[in-house]
């Protein structure tokens, strides 16, 4: 072996982790929101929770990212430690698959169809796939199951240099003195972790093992303890992630190398004690990429069997290790982490975003209940709110911008243009609250009031406001077109309601049964509260283009205006919200 087989041995782990990467981001990015969403619905049941992991982790190839999405999701607040426990566990058993995978290299038949198992044998065919995928489709999914295709191929590829660089091993001396030292379990399992956090991918330190393993040089002696050194090597990953972030995500990457260092412990003390009392004769035989994928999976799942049930217990301990004051609860926000996962970032600034439209709505409810019961401790809470939607405003604008450089899907980049549109209505909303909370300032303060005839109108308009807000609330929450199409009849109601009360008006004015004083602040209450149901109908159209892939809210708002489909829509809303005869 020379130098030049050092390079390519090299160029090999380079491949297979850029491999690795295409093919895990490229799954990720398909994946989109849903990764994030099923974790959070389905991390109640530790069971699920383990199955989860281990499905999530098979899906997207990483278990690294794995850990680093959950680091996110419990520092923005999302899930809690004991949530992520399982899904930890589950997601150690995932990773296994990769071993398994590269293990059919081993295969030797004469029969064409067993050999077309060998990976380095379907692989090109994988890879012309992926690039005619790539160059040919004009469909984004489509590329990106190329890219997956791609990914593979530069994987596979990668063993095949690694293996081809450390087969002329098989014939030094000198490896197989060095190849003695790892008989010393404990100096096997430093190795295993060293290298593994080094290169930060557990599955390309088993791949290489596997390579040295097609040599006929490793025992099951010297791989078992490489092997379990090699689980809490890619615990690095994690640690390096928490750097930053609160004490309570800090736990995750702590319950992460816990749960990996006590399983080896236990695993070192169970087999060789059991190796001292029975001596197993299989230490001494030769291991293959089998051998090495089968140690892998048996190591990972007698742990999880063994700690799952002291889910509990890893959780006290990660709590007494990074231990934490009883603060006052800050203002929680969506994590950078979460941008390594682009689309769990998306689906997690959705949800933020409906949390700002419940703020952007209760100030708006708080400064209506100010025109008839002015309150000073609702004054302040209404500021407190406005500062609060200016921070989402910023926040989470600048987020989604990041995370728009991210490679996300057009699914997640319709998104993405939605919510950047509606926290910019919800944050107007907001501003339209602070004008109604002055105008009622100014009721009390003047000691004004509104005629009963006023006052009755009033009420029906604003019953009619806090019925679009609700609608275009849970309609941009969940996403759901058919309600959002129920807001553009109703704004549409509001603005003849508006147009109606301003002709009372002026006919009270001409008759003395109002103020000019009191015009003006009735003038700046419409005003307001148009806009609000403008900011709304703008929200809902948000939703109905992001479904319908953009030209259709459009379409449906010219229908709407031109009295087409939707026209039995406004009638029903004009009979429902009428002002009482004059």
């Amino acid at each position: 072996m020379d130098i030049f087989s050092v390079f390519t041995l090299c160029g090999g782990l380079a491949f297979f982790l850029y491999g690795m990467t295409v093919m895990s981001k490229s799954l990720e990015k398909m994946a989109g929101g849903k990764l994030e969403r099923m974790l959070k619905r389905m991390t109640s049941n530790p069971f699920k929770s383990l199955l989860l992991g281990a499905g999530i982790t098979i899906a997207i190839q990483s278990s690294s990212a794995m850990t680093v999405m959950l680091v996110g999701l419990v520092n923005s607040g999302v899930m809690e430690l004991g949530q992520t426990i399982g899904v930890i566990m589950g997601s150690n058993i995932g990773t296994t698959l990769t071993a398994w995978i590269l293990s059919l290299t081993g295969i030797e038949s004469e029969s064409v169809f067993v050999n077309l198992l060998k990976p380095e044998n379907f692989s090109p065919l994988i890879a012309l796939t992926g690039i005619l995928l790539i160059m040919g489709s004009k469909r984004q999914r489509r590329r990106d199951v190329g890219r997956i295709m791609m990914g593979f191929a530069i994987l596979m590829y990668g063993m095949e240099l690694m293996s081809g660089a450390v087969s002329p091993l098989a014939e030094m001396p000198q490896f197989a003195g060095l190849l003695t030292a790892f008989e010393n379990p404990l100096l096997g399992v430093l190795v295993g972790a060293v290298f593994t956090g080094i290169i930060q991918s557990s599955a390309a330190s088993v791949a290489i093992l596997q390579a040295l393993a097609m040599t006929g040089s490793i025992t099951y002696g010297m791989a078992i303890p490489v092997i379990m050194g090699q689980n809490i090597g890619t615990c690095v990953t994690a640690l390096i992630s928490s750097i930053g972030v609160n004490r309570n995500a800090k736990r995750v990457a702590v319950v992460h190398i816990s749960f990996n260092v006590i399983g080896t412990t236990v695993c070192l003390i169970l087999f060789y004690g059991g190796d001292l009392l029975f001596h197993f004769a299989f230490m001494d035989w030769t291991v293959g990429a089998v051998g090495i994928a089968f140690c892998h999976t048996a190591f990972n799942v007698f742990t999880t069997i063994l700690l799952l049930p002291f889910s509990r217990q890893l959780e006290k301990l990660a709590r007494r290790l990074v231990r934490t004051e009883n603060t006052s609860k800050r203002f929680a926000f969506l994590d950078p982490l979460l941008l390594r996962t682009p689309g769990a970032a998306v689906s997690e600034s959705a949800a933020m975003a409906g949390r700002m439209g419940q703020a952007a709505r209760e100030n708006i409810c708080l400064a209506v209940d100010q025109i008839t019961h002015y309150s000073r401790e609702r004054e302040t809470q209404i500021a407190q709110n406005e500062d609060k939607l200016d921070i989402y405003e910023d926040r989470l604008g600048n987020y989604l911008v990041e995370a728009s450089q991210h490679g996300l899907s057009m699914q997640d980049m319709r998104t993405v243009s939605r919510l950047l549109r509606a926290i910019g209505d919800f944050e107007r909303i907001g501003d339209h609250a602070v004008n109604i909370q002055e105008s009622a300032q100014e009721l009390h303060d003047k000691e004004l009031h509104f005629s009963d005839s006023a006052r009755e109108e009033l009420q029906v308009l604003l019953s009619a406001l806090d019925d679009i807000l609700d609608i275009t609330l849970r309609s941009f929450q969940a996403a759901d077109t058919q309600l959002a199409r129920q807001v553009e009849p109703l704004e549409e109601t509001i603005d003849q309601l508006i147009e109606e009360i301003r002709t009372r008006h002026t006919q009270r004015l001409q008759t003395g049964q109002c103020t000019i004083q009191l015009g003006f602040v009735l003038s700046d209450l419409l005003t307001n509260i148009e806009r609000v149901s403008d900011h709304c109908s703008n929200i809902a159209v948000g939703v109905i283009q992001e479904k319908d892939g953009g030209p259709g809210g459009h379409a449906y708002l010219q229908e709407v205006k031109a009295g087409g489909a939707f026209s039995e829509d406004l009638r029903r809303d004009q009979k429902k919200y009428h002002l009482p005869e004059a």
